[in-house]
């Protein structure tokens, strides 16, 4: 099991990026969320098997590319902190 934290940069507020990110969530077994921050950033954290973790970002980034100009990824501890996956404002 694993965690991650990205920050996608771009064109990423205002153009759906959080209802498409949970959306797709709930065709893979994932949990986490996905928020804005003050920053223009849009913000995930995914929990998961990393196959699982790496499919879901991977149709993610697929189908939100016009939309991502940069990505950072950080690898964290895993601790089941999330049941589910959620949009937070």
């Amino acid at each position: 099991m694993i965690r991650r934290r990205v920050f996608y940069r771009g064109n990423v507020q205002g153009v759906g990026f959080r209802y498409s990110t949970e959306r797709l969530a709930r065709g893979f077994a994932v949990d986490g969320y996905v928020r804005n921050t003050s920053d223009g950033q849009v913000e995930l954290v995914v929990e998961g098997e990393g196959m699982e973790v790496d499919a879901f970002m991977d149709d993610l980034a697929e189908q939100m590319k016009r939309y991502i100009r940069g990505v950072d990824v950080q690898e964290e501890v895993y601790e089941r902190k999330h049941e589910g996956f959620e949009i937070r404002f």
